[in-house]
């Protein structure tokens, strides 16, 4: 059997030290499962100390590796990809910056000869959507994949939704680009129409947003069950008590808490932004609605509510849809680009 290649894996791995599990910490272990050798970098909370561990852990397993995995987003974080992908090229250790955050087609226009080198000397560019997939092909990049970001199917118990009520569910880290105060604005709408809506939010303050939604809640007497960041199996066990998924954010690619969502069988409502449109097929296993539409959204939760046949279908449909995301599936697409 041909040997597993050694790589390094660069990312926001701050998991351990309270942050949001990514996909470097999701991805990193499927590889070591399949026979990978994978150092990571970094668990740093300071950003300029994360990066300069970023670039202790290159120069320390540099003889080492074969490849290097980069994740890339559009803002500070994208910073520390080029940095990365320039030692790179000085020592000729192919790079793969794996493609995150809705924003990146601008990061295209505003940066654009610092990304052409980046993304136009890597192996290869890998886009978990479709969306930055035609995005950067439009932009003249032909050295784009796509690798869609995956899940284990068996940790979700898929949940059949028949006949639901607007108990709504809400899984993001806070942060103003979610939008988390439309999902407060539609809550307080369901319950003016006189509705007995809930709403639980899961997820780990960003910016000072979910301070702002705690305030918000508290001033207008809303029924929100705020539960601060949760380890997955303990949100995926209280998910049972929520009906519909509420997806309100600004800005997207493909956010795994949609594919998570799909696989315990919600019927999902979100906004149309990003790559989400690639990932729901409007009104099969889920309702898209635009940006910041409190009215559209509210509509879409009561079509659901009202039709069993609609909710049913939908919650039916999502389940088929995540098992697409299954790492069983997942992993032949890594195992092609890695395996050079």
């Amino acid at each position: 059997m041909k040997k597993k290649k050694t790589l390094l894996y660069i990312g926001n791995k701050l998991a351990t030290k309270g942050g949001t599990a990514t996909v470097i910490d999701t991805l990193s272990g499927h590889l070591v499962q399949e026979g990978y050798t994978v150092f990571t970098a970094s668990e740093k909370i300071n950003k300029a100390h994360r990066l300069l561990d970023m670039i202790i852990v290159f120069y320390r397993v540099r003889s080492k590796i074969d490849a290097v995995l980069i994740d890339t987003y559009s803002t500070q974080n994208f910073y520390y990809a080029t940095t990365i992908g320039a030692l790179c090229r000085k020592y000729n250790i192919p790079y793969y910056p794996i493609l995150h955050g809705g924003n990146l087609p601008q990061r295209l226009e505003k940066s654009p000869l610092k990304c052409n080198r980046y993304f136009g000397e890597a192996a290869l560019n890998i886009s978990p959507s479709h969306y930055l997939k035609e995005a950067f092909n439009a932009k003249g990049f032909d050295n784009v994949g796509y690798i869609p970001n995956t899940i284990n199917i068996e940790a979700y118990p898929f949940k059949l939704r028949k006949k639901v009520a607007p108990k709504l569910l809400w899984v993001r880290s806070f942060s103003e680009i979610y939008n988390p105060q439309l999902a407060l604005a539609v809550l307080e709408t369901l319950i003016k129409k006189g509705y007995n809506a809930t709403l639980t939010m899961i997820g780990p303050e960003k910016d000072g947003s979910l301070a702002l939604c705690k305030m918000t809640a508290q001033d207008r007497g809303l029924p929100i069950t705020f539960t601060g960041l949760l380890a997955k199996k303990d949100w995926i066990k209280r998910s049972a008590q929520s009906d519909i998924f509420i997806n309100t954010t600004n800005f997207d690619n493909l956010p795994v808490s949609i594919i998570e969502a799909m696989a315990l069988g919600f019927p999902i409502v979100s906004t149309n932004v990003g790559g989400i449109p690639f990932m729901i097929e409007d009104t099969v296993d889920g309702i898209m609605v635009a940006p910041k539409d409190v009215s559209a959204m509210v509509d879409a939760i009561l079509k659901i509510c009202e039709n069993q046949h609609i909710s049913e279908a939908m919650s039916k449909a999502a389940r088929v849809k995540g098992e697409s995301y299954n790492w069983s599936i997942i992993k032949e697409s890594w195992h092609k680009v890695l395996d050079f």
